[in-house]
């Protein structure tokens, strides 16, 4: 790798403050804000609004959409082709 071209790159923390639950993990992003974790150690902490413990998707709580019943009353209010 050429130096002096990329970001630095160390551990960060990821805080999703809708479920309360952070996580350690390396990055280039960085921020101002800090955190003490649970190692002692004092690390940058970033925000997000939505991880894999908020997203729908991974809790179970995603709605299935009814793509036939779209379809279906698409062709009713248009007719069909053909």
């Amino acid at each position: 790798m050429r130096e002096g071209i990329h970001p630095s790159y160390g551990p960060v923390v990821f805080r999703d403050r809708a479920a309360n639950h952070a996580f350690l993990t390396r990055s280039t992003m960085t921020s101002e804000r800090t955190i003490e974790w649970e190692d002692g150690h004092t690390y940058p902490v970033v925000d997000v609004e939505i991880s894999n413990v908020s997203h729908p998707f991974y809790t179970g709580t995603a709605r299935v959409l009814d793509t036939a019943g779209r379809v279906e009353r698409f062709e009713r209010r248009y007719g069909k082709k053909g």
